[in-house]
């Protein structure tokens, strides 16, 4: 299989940094019907915790959001790489990007133990198009 890159949008809100609170979001995203692709969570300060969505259907996402009163910002571009895992297999993605002189300023990866791993990247918005181009996309 290789690699797949693709384009994905991101939307983030902030929550108090207790027990609960990211059960609460993904559980009204799963009432609302809106499916993701990845989720992550970081602290943003001492009891602040960034929550960033990343739904298969942007335009899901936004309605439902709305509907429900649900505070978001976005959608901000990010990319998601799905493949085959193999040794090496992120050092080329970078290898690309740096081949361009892009910056690459925050990503995240997970291998799920059985061949097959999951990267999101982040570059800067001014340099999404050249990032895009220089990974094939």
């Amino acid at each position: 299989m290789g690699s797949k890159i693709r384009r994905v949008d991101y939307f983030y809100t902030a929550v108090r940094d207790e027990p609960g609170e990211a059960y609460k979001l993904l559980s009204l995203l799963a009432d609302l019907g809106v499916n993701l692709l990845a989720f992550t969570a970081v602290p943003v300060g001492p009891m602040r915790t960034q929550l960033a969505l990343f739904p298969e259907d942007t335009g899901k996402l936004t309605t439902e959001a709305k509907k429900a009163g649900l505070a978001i910002d976005g959608p901000h571009p990010a990319f998601l790489v799905q493949g085959d895992d193999q040794l090496g297999a992120l050092a080329g993605i970078h290898a690309r990007l740096y081949e361009h002189n892009i910056n690459i300023y925050a990503s995240s990866g997970v291998t799920d133990g059985q061949g097959s791993f999951g990267y999101l990247l982040y570059v800067r918005p001014d340099d999404f198009n050249r990032a895009a181009k220089a990974l094939g996309i």
